[in-house]
């Protein structure tokens, strides 16, 4: 199981897609990296983020994963991973690339496409049914 936000109060806060495959199986691989409970992890479809979260819509959440840091701000997408490659020690090597300076575009553009196919990675889940009917469209 994930820690959840309410068991590390302290540690900053991942929502992510819990009805996506890919997106379980990258926290599951950050919450192993992460052994001094920096972070925790809540889908974007529990009410908790809703209630904790109200500036943050189900639509923007559904685009791209967020990370509250611990003052309270929200980073999104490329640069929530950003802030996490210089959370976990086992991520230098990804947080050297993604802090080359004006690149963040580029990788915000690289999310983005990763973020719109991620139910098609995972199709033989049911996820594809649930969000795009019977097959996944075609870009």
């Amino acid at each position: 199981m994930l820690p959840i936000p309410t068991q590390y109060p302290n540690a900053e806060v991942v929502i992510y897609d819990g009805d996506c495959q890919f997106c379980r199986r990258q926290v599951k691989r950050l919450n192993r990296w992460d052994g001094k409970q920096r972070l925790s992890y809540i889908s974007l479809h529990d009410k908790f983020v809703a209630s904790e979260y109200p500036e943050l819509t189900k639509d923007e959440m559904m685009q791209a994963m967020y990370l509250i840091d611990r003052k309270g701000k929200p980073h999104r997408g490329a640069a929530a991973l950003r802030v996490i490659s210089r959370r976990l020690p086992k991520l230098w090597l990804l947080a050297l690339l993604l802090h080359i300076p004006f690149t963040l575009p580029i990788w915000s553009w690289v999310y983005r496409q990763i973020a719109k196919r991620r139910y098609r990675l995972n199709c033989d889940t049911g996820a594809c049914e649930i969000h795009y009917g019977k097959k996944p469209p075609r870009d």
